[in-house]
Parts: structure tokens; C-alpha cells; sequence
């Protein structure tokens, strides 16, 4: 023993004052105040920027090396998202409205943050806080707790308020395939429906044709009046039943007139079966007879094949407005807001129970909805130039911003505002056209007696050849003869 001690003595502290000196951070002076504060503020920014590098520095290294692939995997992760949200958004969208994918960023984002608040502990363990000044021990866990929160909160609030209102609001699309477009266009059936108290049946007091040009995403908005009369129909049911355009029935029972928005009593209300002889299929495709039954009498109109419909209910239009931070509308003329009268020629004045005044204005979402519905004191044909003015304003204002920064009300608004037999499969062609469209301006033509020179009332035959030509020249422009002058 005497002749080894003496050999041990004087290696053992040039060593451990060659480790201080070589590896201060995994080996610090912990006698020296001044090293222990600055090696604690270097342990709590690594910590933030690069998590694992504190363990790596200075504590368990396995532990440091699976916060270091989590976090270096995460950055891969949202580099490729931003790198395909750029270059391939139809490839983004199709890997996000995977159910499994979203679950998995949901588990893997719980788990990233469940890590950075382990890590920040361990680091904050590795400081030795008990050798650290009183007023710097302080701030240093203060800062850590601060940094650790931030990212960790980030994480939790994207898998609780991003990603599960987004897998949640991919329910109300369909399961399938898509179909091509139909001669270079995505035809879609847009519809308006009040479900308030007080309506007898679920009538369209809206109805639209939204055609999307499937190179460009221009965007045309063919307007049908709900009280148009012996509409004809495309090959189908109601065809066969109506061969010479729709007819109304008198009964003391159940009747309807022949206007498009009688379709709901024709073919759900006054049957027995509902309308599932007619249309066996429709409900289970996210659809209904008298949706089907109105989507045969749009393309019989307007000619066009329309294998899509999106049913927006009115009763809850106000919640989107409100998701969206409103909607801002110029009012050409004063409109109130009320049941309507109570006899003939009753003024608005006594029955109003508010008023919309004329000029631009910044309109929430209870406001915009009167503003869709008065009808008592302007005509029908005003009341669509009013709502095609709400859909065009609503696309024009729901910018990439506002989406982002209200997502989960946008989203919570829209699984109880729409229905729709649109399959989750034609997501990705959608969300390169919505990018396309933007700032391109949206042309429309109103089938009202101004729009195209026709009697709601008493159509011909005429009438819906002539119009099937507009919509034809209006989605398919001729192309200009090249001018031979000099």
C-alpha cells in the first residue's frame, strides 16, 4: 500500500483538473459561483434551442440522444409539410386527411411534449441549483419553466385544437372515389335550406351551381331562383314522372306547386316512403331524395353534369360568419331585419325589430344571415343578388390567415352548417384549385327575368335551350379567329 498510494496521489488531480478544464459543463468547478451561473444559462439554452443537447453536455447521454432525434425528426417533419405545402399541395392534402396520419401527428405531438417537459427537468436538475447564486438559481428556473412551457403548450394545442377539429371535420365528407371532371369542370350543387322553428319541411330557399374550371380554378356561379316553374329534369326518376317539366298537385292534404323548391314536398314530404323508391341510393351517399331530385333539375337546366352537392344550413350560417371575424358587405338599399308582416301592406316600421343600413359594413354573423333572408320589402331576384354577393364575399375574405388563426371554430361551425356527398378522395385536386382561384374573378349569370330574359312563372321550351347555350358559351368561350390585317 505505501508504494501504490504514493503513485495515486499525484495522478488523481491532474486528472480531474484536466477534466474541469477540457469538459466544464459534464465536469464543473462547483466551488466557483461565476462557472456555475454561466454553466447553468448555457444548460437552460440548450436545453430550448436543441432539446437532448443538455443531457448530452452534461448528463445521461441515451436520454440526450432521444431528445436530439425527436427533435431533429420534428424539424424534418414540419421542413418536408412546408416544402409540400409549397411545391405539392394536392400531396400535402392527401397525407393530411388521413385518419391515421392525423392520429399519429395527434399521439406523436402529446409525446413530444410529454419529452420537452421531462427534458427541461433533467436539465434543470443538471444545473445543481443548490451551487448556483440565489438570485441567478431564480431566473434560471424561472427561464427554463418559461422555455419548456412554450414548445410543450405549442405542441398540445396543435394535436388538441388543430388536428382534432381538422380529423373531426373530415367527417362530414364521403367515402369513395371521385369522378373526372365533366367537359374540363368540377360542377358542384349548392344549396340553402332554414331549419328554424316554424318551417314545415326543409324547402331550398337557395340555389346554386358552382362550376370550377379544372385547369385554372376560375370559378362561375350559375344562380337558379327557387320559385322557377316547370323545370325540366336530366335522365332519371323524375323524368320518367315528369317527362314535359315539373307540375305542382293540389291536395287538401299534401300538395306543391311547381316552383324548383316544391321538390322537397314532391318527392320527401307527400310520399310514404320518403322518396327511397325514387332514389334508393341517395342516403347512402351522404345524400336525400330531394336533393337528388334538385340536382336532376339543375343539370336538366343548365346542361351540365353535376355529380357533387353541398347543403349549407342557414339556421347555423351565422356561427361560420362569426368563425371567420365576419364578413364585410356594400348594402345598396335599407333592409329590415323581422318576421315580416303581420297583414297586407303592414309598413316595416311597425314589425322591424332592426334595420340594415344602407353603405359598407364590417357584418357579423347574425347580421349577414338577415341580410341573406330579408325579403319582405325587396323582390326574390334581390335576395339572390344579396346572397351570391355573401357566398363571393365570404370566398374573397377567407384568406390562408384567417383560416389558420381561426381553424377549430371554422371547422366546429362548418361539421354543423354542412352536408355534402363530396368523397375525401378529391380533397387534394380541391386545395390546388382553391390556391389557383384566388384573386381570379368570379363570374355568375342569374336565370331571373334580368339575367337571361325568361318568365319564372311560364318557361318554354325555348327558354331552356337558350339558356344551355349561355351556360355552354359562358364555361366554354369561343377562341378569338387570329386577324389576318397588316
Amino acid at each position: 500500500m505505501s508504494v501504490l498510494s504514493p503513485s495515486r496521489v499525484p495522478t488523481s488531480a491532474p486528472r480531474g483538473r484536466a477534466l474541469v478544464e477540457e469538459r466544464p459543463l459534464r465536469h464543473p468547478d462547483v466551488t466557483s459561483s461565476r462557472v456555475m451561473s454561466r454553466r447553468a444559462w448555457w444548460l437552460v439554452a440548450s436545453n430550448f434551442l436543441l432539446p437532448g443537447s443538455a443531457q448530452t453536455l452534461a448528463g445521461n447521454r441515451r436520454l440526450g440522444r432521444v431528445g436530439l432525434i425527436a427533435t431533429i425528426a420534428m424539424w424534418i417533419v414540419l421542413a418536408a409539410a412546408v416544402l409540400l405545402g409549397l411545391m405539392w399541395r394536392s400531396m400535402l392534402t392527401s397525407i393530411i386527411a388521413s385518419d391515421w396520419t392525423l392520429t399519429a401527428a395527434q399521439v406523436l405531438l402529446w409525446a413530444y411534449a410529454l419529452l420537452w417537459v421531462v427534458l427541461t427537468i433533467d436539465t434543470l436538475r443538471l444545473v445543481r441549483l443548490r451551487r448556483v447564486p440565489g438570485r441567478t438559481r431564480a431566473g434560471v428556473v424561472v427561464v427554463a419553466l418559461v422555455l419548456a412551457l412554450v414548445p410543450a403548450s405549442a405542441s398540445v394545442y396543435t394535436a388538441q385544437s388543430v388536428i382534432a377539429p381538422l380529423q373531426s371535420g373530415l367527417g362530414i365528407f364521403a367515402d369513395g372515389p371521385s369522378v373526372p371532371p365533366s367537359d374540363g369542370y368540377y360542377n358542384f350543387l349548392l344549396l340553402g335550406a332554414d331549419s328554424g322553428e316554424g318551417r314545415d319541411s326543409m324547402r331550398f330557399d337557395s340555389i346554386s351551381v358552382v362550376s370550377v374550371n379544372a385547369d385554372s380554378g376560375a370559378v362561375t356561379i350559375f344562380g337558379i331562383p327557387r320559385d322557377l316553374r316547370h323545370v325540366p329534369f336530366s335522365e332519371g326518376p323524375m323524368r320518367d314522372l315528369y317527362p314535359e317539366g315539373f307540375e305542382g298537385q293540389n291536395s287538401p292534404t299534401c300538395g306543391w306547386t311547381s316552383g324548383i323548391n316544391q321538390l322537397t314536398n314532391a318527392v320527401e314530404a307527400c310520399r310514404t316512403d320518403k322518396g327511397d323508391s325514387l332514389y334508393p341510393d341517395a342516403r347512402k351517399q351522404n345524400s336525400t331524395p330531394a336533393v337528388e331530385a334538385t340536382r336532376d333539375a339543375a343539370e336538366g337546366i343548365l346542361g351540365i353534369d353535376i355529380p357533387y352537392h353541398v347543403f349549407i344550413d342557414m339556421h347555423g350560417f351565422a356561427d361560420l360568419v362569426d368563425a371567420l371575424g365576419g364578413v364585410t358587405i356594400t348594402v345598396r338599399e335599407r333592409l329590415p331585419e323581422g318576421g315580416g308582416p303581420s297583414y297586407h301592406n303592414q309598413p316595416a316600421e311597425d314589425w322591424a325589430t332592426g334595420w340594415i343600413e344602407k353603405g359598407t359594413q364590417h357584418m357579423d354573423g347574425d347580421t349577414a344571415q338577415w341580410y341573406a333572408r330579408s325579403r319582405y320589402t325587396t323582390s326574390d331576384w334581390d335576395r339572390m343578388r344579396r346572397q351570391r354577393e355573401l357566398q363571393t364575399a365570404i370566398l374573397d375574405q377567407a384568406t390562408p390567415s384567417t383560416v389558420l388563426s381561426r381553424f377549430s371554430g371554422i371547422v366546429a361551425a362548418g361539421k354543423n352548417l354542412v352536408q355534402t356527398d363530396i368523397p375525401d378522395s378529391l380533397l387534394p385536386y380541391l386545395v390546388d384549385l382553391a390556391a389557383d382561384a384566388k384573386g381570379q374573378e368570379i363570374q355568375d349569370l342569374e336565370l331571373t327575368p334580368k339575367g337571361v330574359n325568361i318568365d319564372p312563372e311560364n318557361p318554354t321550351s325555348a327558354d331552356w335551350e337558350r339558356i344551355r347555350g349561355m351556360v355552354h358559351d359562358l364555361l366554354h368561350p369561343p377562341t378569338p379567329t387570329p386577324s389576318t390585317a397588316p
